[in-house]
């Protein structure tokens, strides 16, 4: 059973959820620094994360499981936000430029289903960012923090499940070097958490974020290669062909009737 979207929103109320915000907003300003025009959705409860980029997007939307519940987030036109079924998102093929994804693919009966539906609802050429609790930090096995629940990944897991559903993963980073307490939480301790942890363990950040990218002729991940060998090109004969003694075929039978 999912977590309940009241518990997601007031943890990012808390100090900790307030340093997650700040953290994963540092690696998504780099990615996404001008999103004007560009429509855009939030899967799972990503709202904190773009609440920032509401006033640039051409169109923003939210979609929260129905087994999480919603919360009524408003943008400039209005509601942003409503209760989706897990793998049946209701938007047409091809409608976003880019989508977000947290506290989404930890809790989700069917990863490559769930996948299978962004890749349908996203542009070619489109962005997919999914925020992910690291199966290797210590953000995972923390019960205070929503990142414990759930099934954490690594970053290898995701290449395979994002491969699998045709994506072209082109950014990996992690957030939240710091350890996942209130004591810690405060945002001039967590910077140097980050920068320290950037340079001496890269791989046991709290969270992994990955960027991938739609691309309609990328090769299968899981197709076999063949080596293609040089083909000949000889002259392959069509009429009657001559004898030894320089006649045509049809001449030379006739010659020896």
């Amino acid at each position: 059973m999912r977590q309940n979207v009241i518990h997601l929103e007031n943890f990012y109320t808390t100090l900790l959820g307030q340093a997650a915000i700040a953290m994963v907003g540092r690696r998504l300003s780099a990615l996404w620094p001008d999103i004007h025009g560009q429509t855009v959705l939030g899967h799972g409860f990503a709202y904190p994360y773009l609440r920032t980029y509401a006033p640039q997007a051409r169109l923003m939307c939210l979609t929260m499981p129905g087994s999480q519940g919603a919360i009524a987030h408003q943008g400039h036109r209005g509601f942003i936000s409503c209760l989706s079924e897990e793998t049946l998102l209701p938007f047409r093929d091809a409608q976003f430029d880019k989508v977000l994804v947290s506290h989404a693919i930890e809790e989700t009966p069917d990863l490559p289903a769930l996948l299978s539906e962004f890749w349908r609802i996203i542009k070619p050429e489109g962005r997919l960012v999914i925020i992910a609790s690291n199966r290797a930090g210590l953000w995972a096995r923390s019960e205070n923090t929503p990142f414990g629940a759930g099934r954490p990944f690594s970053r290898q897991q995701l290449k395979v499940a994002m491969g699998q559903a045709r994506f072209v993963p082109t950014f990996w980073s992690g957030a939240l070097y710091v350890p996942p307490t209130i004591r810690l939480a405060k945002l001039s301790y967590v910077r140097g958490c980050e920068r320290f942890g950037e340079l001496v363990w890269p791989g046991f950040s709290g969270l992994v974020l990955v960027e991938a990218v739609k691309r309609l002729y990328a090769e299968p991940r899981n197709g076999k290669k063949q080596r293609i060998r040089q083909k000949g090109f000889g002259a392959i004969p069509i009429g009657p062909q001559p004898t030894r003694n320089g006649l045509l075929q049809s001449d030379a039978e006739n010659y020896e009737g």
